[in-house]
């Protein structure tokens, strides 16, 4: 590919910056980057998370981890195309979205809402997936990522889709950043990862939708299908190629007007009929019911044990237990972070998987131990037929 003069304006040094010193190995900084993300703990939950679906036993519709892999491996391809550096953009979309809770969307939207009416600032998933690598990974540790990966991590907001944009080529200040509201990337690579974010997701998306038979592959619009395909492989390729072709030094990462207008056409046709679907809005009063139940439940095991550990294994339920065991381990890393252990239980609560949430609840309605004594006093009832 022909090079674009595509050059970040930020030096290697303030790119590469950690906020710890490792020692250097044979691994390129971003390459280790990759890989204490592939092998942190948030990583992993992310096979048992939502990405639009909540399908846990279809092996077919996307995960968030699958998601994130699509993000990395489109956002290297464009980078080679455009002569950027592709290690960079592999780790930010490898971690862009650590941060995300369970049931997706939705499950954020849930979150946020039970966070503010606690005072808290409204729950974002690019701003909590920079807290994930900065502080919760590694039992409070954080996972001492380069300041190019954090800012990519930070910055991805692929829900706006924009036909062109430039790096800031400005250093963050990450300790005072609260919204992703005007955040715009510090790097040629995040900015990439920033529009693979969409095209990972809106072709995706699609297809999910028509496997589920919740709308019909033959009614997408014409002026989509005639611009960017009819199946997700060539949505792809017509996106990516068409920013390898259009970005360059003068509008930074862009897309034609063409594929640009064909573009924002699928993005509407899928919050009207995907995202905005009846199938997806009937899960709001469920989902909601059941995260409340655990906040609920996390609150007043809190508030009646505190640091008392004893008492959480006096429950006798795997919630109770690994809630206590996380008090145990971070309580005095957030008290020396944030002064206070407020907001511990929603950091909980946003990494749980949907299926550890579903088996949460469930053992707080009926608790494991109680079904064995209920087992056992129960004993012959279905032979008692008098």
């Amino acid at each position: 590919m022909i090079t674009k003069g595509l050059n970040n304006e930020l030096s290697s040094n303030v790119l590469e910056y950690r906020v710890k010193d490792r020692t250097e190995d044979v691994r390129s900084s971003y390459y280790r980057d990759m890989t204490a993300i592939i092998h942190s703990s948030a990583f992993r939950r992310l096979k048992h998370k939502t990405q639009v679906f909540f399908a846990p036993s279809n092996d077919h519709i996307c995960t968030r981890m699958e998601h994130c892999l699509h993000v990395a491996s489109i956002a290297s391809t464009v980078c080679r195309g455009l002569n950027l550096d592709s290690e960079l953009a592999w780790s930010i979309g490898m971690g862009h979205d650590l941060g995300h809770t369970p049931f997706g969307h939705l499950g954020e939207s849930i979150l946020s809402d039970l966070m503010v009416k606690d005072g808290f600032e409204p729950f974002e998933h690019e701003i909590h997936s920079l807290r994930v690598v900065d502080f919760l990974s590694r039992k409070g540790e954080g996972l001492n990522l380069t300041y190019a990966v954090r800012d990519g991590i930070v910055s991805h907001c692929g829900e706006s889709i924009q036909q062109s944009l430039k790096p800031s080529f400005i250093v963050k200040d990450f300790s005072k950043i609260i919204s992703k509201n005007g955040l715009i990337p510090s790097t040629y690579e995040a900015t990439v990862v920033r529009f693979c974010d969409s095209i990972a997701y809106v072709g995706r998306d699609w297809e999910d939708a028509c496997r589920l038979k919740l709308i019909d592959k033959n009614d997408l619009p014409d002026e989509v299908k005639s611009i960017l395909g009819n199946e997700n492989g060539r949505i792809i390729d017509t996106l990516v190629n068409d920013l390898i072709l259009r970005s360059n030094s003068d509008c930074g990462i862009s897309f034609s007007d063409e594929v640009y207008k064909a573009l924002i056409i699928m993005k509407d046709y899928n919050y009207k009929n995907i995202y905005k679907s009846s199938m997806l809005n009937g899960y709001r009063k469920y989902f909601t019911r059941l995260l409340n139940l655990i906040a609920d439940y996390l609150k007043s095991l809190y508030i009646s044990y505190g640091t008392e550990y004893e008492g959480y294994e006096s429950e006798k339920n795997m919630l109770a237990l690994g809630f206590g065991s996380h008090l145990r381990e971070m309580k005095c890393k957030y008290i020396e972070l944030e002064g206070n252990s407020n907001r511990l239980i929603y950091d909980y609560i946003a990494g749980m998987s949907d299926n550890f949430a579903l088996d949460c609840a469930s053992e707080i309605l009926i608790p494991e131990h109680l079904n064995e004594h209920l087992e056992a006093s129960l004993t012959g009832k279905w032979f008692d037929a008098r």
